[in-house]
């Protein structure tokens, strides 16, 4: 039963890919997965440190398998070339070549697109992206399906000249392709150069939120844009997250730093820092520059008007100091001189009695003298006031 099923696969490939001349495109398909299958096991064996997996260097070079690649790429393509096309299994090691060196460049196809080595970044999904797409390709030729539909569609016996049909539906593919690929669907457009139906789906439906067509002819918060971002998170976001998944799950995971871009990021991190550090100690020159040189003009106007810079600002608060204490000693004094001039009247009566008191005296004997016994002295005038001042507490207030 076994023979029986390998006798009929042999004889489907004789019939789809020998008897039809694929021969050739099957070995390059083949060889063409194999060859990424192993590149991506070896480079996640070198990622993780395992023994006898190291990168290829020529002394401090990293040499990528892109290199490699496109050498085997040119070796298969002039091979291809200079075979004759009697000699089937020299053309089928041709193509097999060339398709192992087809692998090795699409897998560093962000590489070349980014000129940077963004293996291990999100960016590198795009070489994943690349090796999909020529992997469904070279699937639908080997099934037998024809870019543009031209299967079906003879070619004019007469001349030899393509019919006018098949021009018209040719131009419609085309342009059909190019806007589903504007509206950012790339899937649709790559497959639907095989299958036109899903071109005519592609180009109908409204563009991808960021695609080339939505910028050109959406405007934000249009009843078109605000549909394509409902389907984007809708439809588009579990396909995108499924894919991948799948992915990771073949070429490993692709949001990693790798060491050599991180010791570069480290290494411009300590150059930014160091260019701040040399800003910041210049800014500081230039502000002690600036101060000594306003410490000099400073200097120069106290000596053009005769002071001297030293000292000056200390006389300045000393004369302060004194003024403050005027005024308080000032405020001090009014504030006691309420009571002085009741002590001054006092005074000034004490003096005038102690003037007087003499005169009183004499005029007191020289009345004594001249009375005449018997008579009654005259009566003695009357003291002026300033000669016996009241007390204090009698003094009205």
């Amino acid at each position: 039963m076994m023979e029986a099923a390998g006798g009929r696969l042999i004889e489907m490939f004789d019939a789809r890919i020998v008897e039809t001349g694929r021969l050739p495109l099957f070995g390059f398909f083949v060889a063409f997965m194999i060859t990424f299958v192993l590149t991506r096991v070896n480079v996640r064996l070198i990622r993780s440190d395992v023994r006898w997996f190291r990168n290829v260097t020529a002394g401090d070079v990293h040499i990528h398998h892109v290199v490699f690649g496109v050498v085997l790429m040119l070796a298969g393509g002039v091979a291809s070339l200079a075979v004759p096309d009697e000699h089937v299994r020299l053309d089928l090691v041709a193509a097999v070549v060339f398709g192992m060196g087809s692998a090795l460049v699409l897998d560093e196809f962000a590489l070349i697109l980014h000129l940077s080595d963004v293996y291990w970044t999100e960016k590198g999904r795009a070489s994943v992206d690349a090796v999909f797409v020529a992997i469904a390709v070279t699937g639908l030729l080997l099934l037998g399906v024809r870019p543009f539909g031209y299967e079906g569609i003879g070619i004019d016996p007469g001349g030899g000249d393509l019919s006018v049909g098949y021009v018209a539906f040719l131009a419609g593919n085309l342009a059909l392709a190019v806007i589903t690929l504007l509206k950012g669907k790339i899937w649709t457009g790559l497959i639907g150069l095989f299958l036109p139906a899903l071109l005519i789906v592609g180009a109908v439906r409204v563009a991808r939120p960021g695609s080339p067509w939505s910028r050109w002819r959406y405007d934000e918060g249009s009843r078109r844009y605000l549909r394509a971002v409902r389907r984007e998170k809708r439809l588009r976001r579990p396909l995108i997250r499924g894919k991948i998944w799948v992915q990771e799950f073949i070429a490993g995971r692709h949001d990693l730093i790798p060491p050599d871009l991180l010791q570069r990021r480290t290494e411009a991190a300590e150059r930014a820092r160091r260019r701040l550090r040399r800003a910041t100690a210049r800014a500081e020159r230039r502000a002690v520059a600036r101060a000594e040189r306003k410490a000099a003009a400073r200097a120069a106007r106290g000596s053009r008007t005769g002071r001297k810079t030293g000292a000056w600002p200390e006389r300045r608060g000393a004369a302060r100091e004194r003024r403050r204490a005027d005024s308080r000693g000032s405020r001090e004094a009014r504030a006691r001189g309420k009571g002085a001039p009741r002590l001054r009247t006092l005074a000034v009566s004490r003096r005038q009695a102690r003037r007087t008191a003499p005169e009183r005296a004499s005029r007191d004997r020289a009345a004594r003298d001249r009375a005449v016994p018997g008579e009654e002295p005259p009566p003695r005038p009357p003291e002026p006031d300033h000669a016996r001042p009241a007390a204090l507490d009698d003094r009205p207030t």
